[in-house]
């Protein structure tokens, strides 16, 4: 039996059937109402105290001194944390073709950000919702706004207008600086029970999964096997410091409960992603100017060139469409042995779309790429100053 990719949030359905919910996303906040985010620095902790020692981070000592030096991390962590992480839950409803409304319920977990109540979550979670509600650690619970979302890497950020004291933002750690067998911990709400830690190591690093959504791959997930379980979607993964180095995502099995193979979002690529989440509502990447390639064995061959766009501005070629007219009919012919074969950006081999997309965004609007085409059986650099998709 085929093991399967598995989004771990957990929907509880209402009525005849389950269906995805296709419908309008409240609108983003404008720039000018967008409160500038910033992650928290993270603060210098201390490793973990001798047996006997002072409880670490200034944290109440537990009632059970006899602890080891492992489990006052466990403990350390998870009081540091669990007060960062949220319950999510959604609504939606659909019309079959019977016109009979179909109720569906969702859950997840999600992040606080900062006092101003920026919220991170998956996007999964919250995809299609019509209501959702967020409940602190306090027990209170408040609807959420929709601020933005990316498909792309399945971050979306939440708003809701909770007390500044109730809001505890987690602190950003440094996912490039992991290693595989490095310990970390989990923290979400599995089954609907409230910031439960589960803990567990690093099983590897830079792992591709695909995106269904976008049918792109993401790239540079973390692979870990701390149990994750439907509902984990959206929380955090922890270092032993207690700060964020991912957002817990999907796991890997074939019954839907955690088979040891889950995997969580970067956090370097979630805190390129928030930012622009937060002031723009969407994501602001760089365009190339290249509508349309088509997949060959030897890279991808350009069919359409936007007008005027980045890759036609700087003299790259597509195919060439000719018409002809025989009396009241006209025929087309496209003729593709002038169109530009696309090899490399920036030195690095490209050999199908999501090798392309992954080099043009990792750049910035305005940025220069080279890229290597093969034209007319020559290699060729051809300079490109990338625009911007809005």
């Amino acid at each position: 039996m085929k093991r399967t990719l598995v989004l771990c949030s957990l929907a509880a359905v209402v009525g005849m059937a389950v269906a995805l919910v296709c419908q309008q996303l409240p609108a983003p906040m404008t720039p000018s109402a967008a409160q500038e985010f910033s992650p928290p620095a993270s603060p210098q902790l201390q490793p973990p105290q001798p047996l006997g020692a002072p409880f670490p981070g200034n944290l109440p000592a537990p009632v059970d001194d006899e602890l080891t030096p492992e489990e006052r991390v466990n403990v350390a962590v998870y009081e540091r944390a669990n007060r960062s992480v949220v319950n999510i839950t959604t609504r939606s409803a659909r019309r079959d073709l019977f016109l009979m409304e179909i109720r569906s319920e969702g859950e997840g977990s999600g992040i606080v950000l900062d006092k101003q109540g920026h919220l991170l979550t998956n996007y999964h979670v919250v995809e299609g919702a019509d209501v959702i509600q967020v409940t602190l650690y306090t027990t209170n619970s408040y609807e959420a706004k929709l601020i933005g979302v990316d498909p792309n890497s399945d971050v979306a950020v939440l708003k809701i207008s909770a007390p500044p004291d109730d809001l505890v933002p987690l602190v950003f750690g440094d996912s490039s600086r992991l290693r595989v067998g490095q310990r970390v911990f989990a923290i979400g709400n599995p089954f609907g029970l409230e910031r439960t830690l589960s803990t567990g190591i690093i099983a590897s690093l830079d792992r591709s999964l695909p995106n269904r959504r976008t049918n792109r791959t993401f790239k540079q997930m973390i692979q870990i096997d701390a149990a994750i379980n439907p509902g984990n979607s959206g929380g955090p993964l922890l270092d032993s410091h207690g700060r964020m180095i991912g957002m817990n995502m999907a796991i890997a099995s074939k019954t839907g409960e955690s088979a040891g193979v889950g995997f969580a979002m970067p956090i370097n690529t979630i805190a390129r992603v928030v930012p622009q989440l937060i002031k723009n509502g969407h994501v602001r990447l760089p365009d190339s100017g290249i509508l349309t390639a088509y997949q060959t064995e030897r890279g991808l061959l350009i069919a359409k060139l936007a007008p005027n766009g980045a890759a036609a501005r700087a003299g790259l070629r597509g195919e060439i469409i000719r018409q002809k007219r025989q009396g009241p009919l006209v025929f087309e012919t496209i003729d593709r042995s002038k169109a530009d074969l696309i090899v490399a950006v920036d030195g690095q081999k490209v050999t199908n779309k999501d090798d392309f997309l992954t080099a043009i965004e990792s750049k910035q609007p305005g940025q220069r790429v080279v890229i290597t085409v093969v034209r007319e059986g020559q290699k060729l650099d051809v300079p490109i100053t990338l625009d911007s998709n809005e």
